[in-house]
């Protein structure tokens, strides 16, 4: 075959000679008909698109939560405020809010956040002060009021804890088993926050950031033996703390812990009522359950149903079974979860993601603890089920980062 040539234009020249081509374009003068690749907005697209089964278990957990907080909620609602539809109408706004800001959030590039970590602690330490300066609340101080709504400080905190040992865990990597950049700066961020957090008081995200704050150091490379002594230490300034009566509020809800069932004294009884009817709907619920909306216990048996508790409903209603399939769905998302993160294509990216699925994790076992009386009635709610505001805005907004994350992590799209 003859060597030929076309010349398309003075900006552009074609050369080609058998099977092979060789193709030479003027940089300077790109050619008129030259066509423009447009940057096309894609929701679920391969590459670019979040991870759909992600995604979807979000929405299918955030649907049976509010579905169950409803059908726990509409007595009490009912009793006290006039409105059985008053905390099923409010979790819905916060709900299409946090789905919204979730998919918005899922399209910002999650590297940003590193170079803000430091900040948003800084803003997560103003708001744990500013909450001890404003009203206590029976002698508690947690909400920063906004007309109507409130804004919880400890949740900003979770996410500010796990960001900013992400970006530290991330830029000292290599450095992270010594005890300079491994142990100083994660015990330092854990303890000043536990230290503002023990003011309010708040002892169950003091657990929480704990468990977070070892999770993060763990895998971000730091030794054992230095969690070790983490640990060691941390027993010793519980009894220091003890010692000196600054644990009264916790040790007053311990009094009751793993006695529900047992009656010593009228105190005790009355102190451990919600954990007891907790057990009573549990029990009650059985195999199968009594039915969804036909719980016996939220008819005013058991306190504040809608909030860290609504689970025990949902094993009376749904049974065994139906809590079981719950949790599997909990445990799918945290699993999916950490498979995104392992597969992001740099190391913030990880760490990030495996803190943001592992705070719900903890958050789910913690509060199944407590509503079976494994654990004493510290507060902790359940993630897409426990109403609230700030914690549900919050979550879905950390969800959103994960999102972000799998839109560029090596994993298959569906």
């Amino acid at each position: 075959m003859s060597n030929y040539s076309v010349d398309v234009d003075r900006n552009r020249r074609y050369t080609t000679s058998g099977a092979s081509s060789k193709r030479t374009y003027n940089t300077q003068n790109p050619p008129k008909n030259a066509v423009k690749r447009k940057k096309q907005f894609s929701l679920l697209s391969i590459g670019k698109g979040l991870d759909v089964p992600f995604c979807m278990l979000i929405v299918l957990l955030l649907a049976i939560g509010i579905t169950m907080m409803f059908s726990a909620s509409y007595p009490v609602a009912f009793y006290e405020i006039g409105d059985s539809y008053y905390y099923l109408k409010r979790q819905l706004l916060f709900a299409i809010v946090g789905i919204v800001i979730m998919l918005a959030v899922s399209y910002f590039d999650y590297h940003h956040f590193h170079r803000f970590s430091v900040l948003i602690l800084g803003v997560s330490y103003f708001a744990l002060i500013l909450v001890l300066l404003l009203p206590s609340e029976t002698g508690i101080h947690r909400w920063i009021g906004i007309g109507d709504y409130g804004i919880q400080a400890s949740e900003i905190s979770k996410f500010a804890i796990i960001l900013f040992l992400a970006h530290w865990g991330s830029r000292y990597y290599d450095k992270m088993h010594t005890l300079k950049y491994g142990v100083v700066p994660g015990a330092a961020v854990f303890a000043s926050t536990a230290f503002l957090l023990l003011l309010e008081p708040h002892y169950s995200c003091i657990v929480i950031v704990a468990l977070l704050t070892v999770i993060m150091l763990f895998v971000s490379g730091i030794r054992l033996r230095y969690l070790a002594v983490a640990a060691i230490a941390l027993i010793l300034v519980v009894l220091i703390l003890w010692s000196t009566g600054l644990l009264t509020y916790a040790m007053d809800r311990m009094d009751g812990w793993g006695k529900a069932l047992e009656y010593i004294d009228e105190a005790q009884w009355q102190q451990t009522w919600q954990t007891r009817n907790s057990l009573y709907a549990i029990g009650s619920g059985g195999l199968f359950g009594l039915g969804l909306g036909q719980s016996r216990q939220k008819y005013l048996y058991l306190p504040e149903p809608q909030n860290d508790f609504v689970f025990a409903i949902v094993c009376e209603e749904l049974g065994l079974i139906g809590a079981i399939a719950i949790l599997l769905i909990f445990a799918l998302l945290v699993w999916r979860g950490i498979v995104i993160s392992l597969r992001a294509k740099d190391r913030f990216g990880k760490l990030l993601g495996i803190g943001l699925v592992s705070q719900i994790g903890l958050q789910v076992i913690l509060n199944i603890l407590v509503i079976t009386d494994w654990l004493p009635n510290t507060g902790i709610s359940l993630p897409f089920f426990s109403y609230g505001g700030s914690s549900l805005l919050m979550l879905l907004f950390q969800m959103g980062i994960v999102l972000s994350i799998s839109r560029s992590a090596n994993i298959e799209k569906i």
